[in-house]
């Protein structure tokens, strides 16, 4: 299909088509949690806590396939690479459809997340083909606004999809979401990379845009700082289904409970794409990540008075305020990370995502298996990578 002569889409479709785009991961990863029980009882997971891996095997395939696609987006194009990563998380959902035990479940989540890599680390640098600056941060944090409704109602569409057909038929769900990412992208975008700007693909690319990231200090820190607060979400997705079904026993409600905090992530995401303009990105980034550490440092210490388990009300009300933190850094630091990465936007969005997610899963992880009946890992997590992502900051921001 022919795209030079095609004008560039508006904002306005723009903006929700890398949102459904980048909202693949997000779908693989947040309607799996109520299904997590089932599948680790079923497939013979050999600890409770190991159900955590169903999340994290995604994380680690996005990291590895993040690392591919940004510099193979450079080399043959923004549209080809975006669609071979369709093809490979279709393949993902398939071998977990027909998983027979749990390392064939694992193998296939972190297909998934190799697959859901290409469209989530492309999308980036289609976008910076197009904007930079404040304008990218702009449209970074509308398309978080649109893609945090995903999030928002994963858990619930797992769950319904669950209790109609099991947790198996949840896969054939995301098969149809990517197939309306597939013809929707490729009927409607244009390639963003001209042949004339394209580079070679090779292992010295790759790593000559690591040691360009590595030497640049706003990018470094930026991206040290985004794969911190990434940590602390990581901690909260691979434990979110046993924080509020086992220890507060929320029972059929955790999809509610779920979709409450990841609008106060979108509702953040929206209000950025505003105060940005007004405030600049730094500011931003450098009060949320302040505020994040000082709430979580408080409800831990908080947590104390209650054995680890205040009420849920209390619980809640201070995630909210966490998760609106979160929702003013995430497309902030990437948009700081890449803005001194434009001449090498798909290597240089692969180094960001993948170098960020490479610091979050093991961490994270860590934090999230430590699970033992309270919220002192949790609050702890978000205490200590909050306050780790503003120092990152504050180094990224010297001169």
């Amino acid at each position: 299909m022919q795209t030079a002569d095609r004008p560039p889409l508006r904002p306005g479709e723009f903006v929700p088509l890398i949102a459904l785009l980048m909202s693949l991961v997000a779908l693989a990863i947040d309607a799996m949690l109520p299904a997590l029980p089932a599948i680790g009882r079923d497939l013979g997971a050999a600890r409770p806590n190991d159900v955590q891996f169903v999340i994290t095997a995604a994380f680690l395939g996005l990291g590895l396939g993040q690392m591919i696609f940004g510099p193979l987006s450079d080399r043959i194009g923004r549209r080809p690479a975006i669609n071979a990563g369709l093809a490979l998380f279709a393949a993902g959902c398939l071998m977990s459809v027909f998983a027979p035990d749990f390392e064939t479940m694992i193998a296939g989540r972190v297909l998934q997340g190799f697959g859901a890599a290409g469209p989530r680390v492309v999308v980036m640098a289609l976008v910076r083909d197009q904007y930079e600056g404040s304008r990218m941060a702009r449209i970074l944090s509308f398309a978080m606004a649109v893609f945090i409704l995903v999030p928002a109602v994963a858990p619930a569409l797992g769950q319904a999809v669950q209790w109609l057909g099991g947790w198996r038929a949840i896969f054939f769900a995301f098969l149809a979401v990517a197939g309306v990412a597939f013809a929707w992208f490729g009927l409607r975008q244009p390639e963003t990379l001209p042949p004339a700007r394209r580079r070679p693909f090779s292992p010295r690319a790759i790593g000559a845009g690591v040691l360009e990231v590595l030497r640049i200090r706003a990018s470094l820190g930026y991206t040290l700082a985004t794969g911190f607060v990434f940590a602390a979400f990581v901690t909260y997705l691979s434990c979110a289904q046993q924080v509020f079904q086992e220890a507060y026993t929320t029972g059929a409600l955790f999809p509610l409970y779920f979709a409450v905090l990841a609008l106060a992530i979108g509702a953040a995401s929206l209000a950025n794409g505003r105060l940005v303009m007004k405030y600049g990105m730094q500011r931003l980034v450098r009060a949320a990540t302040m505020t994040m550490a000082l709430l979580s440092a408080a409800a831990w210490a908080a947590a104390f008075a209650f054995g680890g388990l205040p009420p849920l009300w209390l619980f809640i009300a201070c995630l909210f305020a966490v998760f609106l933190c979160i929702g003013l850094l995430f497309g902030n630091l990437i948009a700081l990370a890449m803005e001194p990465l434009g001449h090498i936007a798909g290597v240089g969005s692969a180094v960001v995502s993948s170098l960020s997610t490479f610091i979050s899963i093991p961490l994270g992880a860590a934090v999230a298996l430590s699970f033992d009946g309270t919220i002192y890992p949790l609050t702890a997590a978000f205490a200590v990578f909050g306050a780790a992502s503003w120092a990152a900051i504050r180094w990224a921001g010297r001169t």
